[in-house]
């Protein structure tokens, strides 16, 4: 048999099988079994660079390891693994949220949002969980143990890349070296210790060792948790990590107080709120195999709702105050009322249930289990308008257009004179002030007339009754023109336009007091007039002195043949409409009223279309069935007088 560090290191495979005259087959069989464990012992030392050939160049005391399953990267043999170190019961999927308690319910029916406890978000577990813990950097404080791969690199007069499993003594076998006990070394001291006993044996090189595939272990989760059991994770786990693979704790657990027992005693406390809200991991302790984590019953509860940064329900501990609770959720919100809030007491259920505390001196009360503290938004109730500093907007012809801040009192006037007064050219009579509080009325009101007019022209149709198959189509085609007719009306929405009391002599607006958020728009004086509608030429016309609605119907042309000329109406540039069913009386109408009236810059004619128009074929046979009817009468009559 080759001697594994000699001057004969491998046989040769020809040497060793044919002399035996093996059969055929059983030598073929022979030589595939050498053939494949050939290169695990001439890792051992290659033959050209052995000392006793008297060859240059370094000693090789293992040769790179052969890409396949055992070389593979560090981070897809991790991923790889991992799998299998999850417990059974995580295999089937990841187990859905817990239902919320009956104090998270009571308290997310007072807040009218969901409310959770406190760092619950963080103890939904992820199948990679095993797998970032595996692939994260090792500490140097780091413990090797059993079962641990040692990634060993030796360059200089050794040449050497080795991956070497600590074995259940504690050790591991370096070629022309021994086993070395590297088991309780921390990582940060490995370099050091194998460089100690490599250079028992080789001088002048260089060596590298780092941890490859690490080992994983068994603790167990115990107490007030939603999954107790043991489980598998990978040596550099922590307490948090093994929190989050259980499931965290139960509606009945603590995250305040968990225990880490190893070997029957207490080792180490973990607060979950240290790291989460003060960033403090001193008590994230790493695991070690058997470890047990117990979970403790919760301590008192309670819950912060209102303006503060985030709503949820939180855990006493000790003598923790209402500033203390306050600042577990990240202090009262921007928009918050900073002198109050307040408190419902589940324990004065009987009594007086809601207390207000006034802040900072209030709140270094302790609390009691049940608390509901509520924080309240400074900015949702609305002022009086006599204490409220208006914000408004200036456009137009004024001398400094923008936005103004004005006291509390101030009028559209006090408004115009901030913004430097008007200018020649400003147009009062066609002043827009758009006011929002005016908007949401009109919006109220707009959305009710619609929803009006739809019903009516639902009820229009479903008692129309139709006698043929032209007026069964009629119908249909009136109820498609109905719907498309709400459709564009919904998608016209009001502006909050507030018509001012001015006539086109006005030279100053009026002292209407201002609101919050007003825009008010001051156009130049227009010379033109614009006439729309059923008209022959419609479009904007120049305004002459004199001008009457009549004169800047002419040059559009005159109304059509199938123009409602009863129905004309004029829009005014201060918003006003002026309508020939004003002036008209009885059931002849009469535009004379609007003919005649005198055209002002800005103003807009509407010239409509007629609705309800019957054609000439239609009207005949209407009065054919007329006289055909009363044909019938007369016959009738006469017969019965005979």
């Amino acid at each position: 048999m080759a001697r594994l560090f000699g001057r004969r290191t491998v046989m040769p495979i020809n040497r060793l099988v044919i002399p035996l005259r093996w059969h055929p087959l059983t030598a073929l069989l022979a030589a595939a079994l050498f053939a494949g464990a050939a290169p695990a012992s001439a890792a051992a030392i290659d033959p050209a660079t052995d000392t006793d050939n008297q060859t240059t160049g370094p000693v090789r005391l293992g040769a790179n390891p052969a890409r396949g399953p055992s070389t593979t990267d560090e981070s897809s043999r991790s991923a790889a693994g991992e799998e299998s170190l999850l417990d059974g019961r995580q295999r089937g999927g990841l187990p859905k949220p817990p239902a919320p308690s009956e104090f998270e319910a009571y308290a997310s029916e007072l807040a009218g949002m969901p409310i959770q406890r406190l760092g619950s978000d963080l103890m939904l577990p992820s199948r990679s969980i095993t797998s970032i813990e595996a692939n994260r950097q090792v500490p140097p404080d780091y413990v090797v143990g059993l079962g641990d791969e040692i990634q060993l690199t030796i360059w200089g007069s050794v040449d050497a890349d080795l991956r070497l499993t600590v074995d259940r003594a504690g050790r591991i076998v370096i070629p022309r070296v021994g086993p070395v006990v590297v088991a309780g070394v921390r990582h940060a001291d490995l370099n050091d210790l194998l460089t100690r006993r490599v250079g028992q044996v080789f001088k002048n090189f260089q060596l590298s060792a780092t941890l490859g595939r690490l080992r994983s272990i068994r603790y167990y989760v115990t107490g007030f948790v939603a999954r107790p059991g043991a489980y598998s994770v990978s040596s550099l786990a922590t307490v948090m990590t093994g929190l989050v693979q259980a499931g965290g704790p139960s509606a009945a657990g603590s995250f305040r107080n968990i225990e880490l027992r190893r070997s029957g005693k207490a080792v180490g406390q973990f607060d979950l709120y240290d790291l989460l809200v003060k960033g403090d991991k001193k008590g994230d302790l790493p695991l070690q195999a058997d470890d047990v984590l117990y979970i403790g019953p919760i301590g008192p509860q309670v819950a912060l709702i209102g303006s503060v940064n985030r709503p949820a329900i939180v855990e006493l501990k000790g003598d923790e105050t209402v500033n203390d609770a306050i600042s577990f959720v990240g202090g009262l919100s921007t928009v918050a009322d900073t002198r109050r809030v307040a408190i419902e007491r589940l324990s004065e259920r009987n009594d007086r249930r809601v207390v207000e505390l006034a802040l900072p001196q209030d709140g270094g009360q302790r609390m009691n289990n049940g608390d509901v503290v509520r924080a309240f938004n400074s900015v949702a109730a609305v002022l009086p308008q006599a204490k409220q500093y208006k914000r408004i907007r200036i456009e137009g012809e004024v001398v400094r257009p923008g936005d103004y801040v004005v006291p509390p009192t101030s009028t559209l006037v006090e408004a115009v004179h901030a913004a430097g007064g008007l200018t020649a050219q400003a147009y009062l009579f066609g002043t827009d002030l758009s006011r929002e509080s005016v908007r949401k009325v009109q919006e109220q009101q707009y959305d009710r007339a619609l929803r009006d007019l739809e019903t009516d022209f639902t009820r229009s149709t479903s008692t129309q009754k139709v006698s043929n198959a032209e007026d069964a189509a009629a119908a249909v085609q009136k109820q498609a023109g109905t719907t498309r007719l709400i459709e564009r009306l919904r998608a016209v929405r009001p502006t909050g336009r507030v018509v001012l009391d001015l006539t086109d002599a006005s030279r100053e607006v009026p002292p209407l007091p201002v609101e919050d958020g007003d825009r008010l728009y001051i156009p130049a004086r227009p010379n033109t007039v614009g006439v729309f509608g059923s008209v022959f030429n419609g479009g904007s016309y120049l305004l002459k002195p004199g001008n009457s609605i009549d004169d800047i119907v002419r040059l559009a042309g005159g109304p059509t043949r199938g123009a409602d000329a009863g129905s004309m109406f004029v829009l005014r540039a201060n918003g006003s409409v002026v309508s020939a069913r004003q002036s008209s009386s009885g059931w002849l109408n009469s535009t004379n009223g609007v003919s005649t009236l005198a055209a002002l810059p800005g103003d807009t004619v509407f010239v409509p279309e007629e609705m309800n128009k019957t054609t000439f074929v239609q009207e005949a046979k209407e009065w054919t069935q007329i006289l055909y009817q009363f044909g019938l009468g007369a016959a009738a009559l006469k017969t019965i007088r005979n």
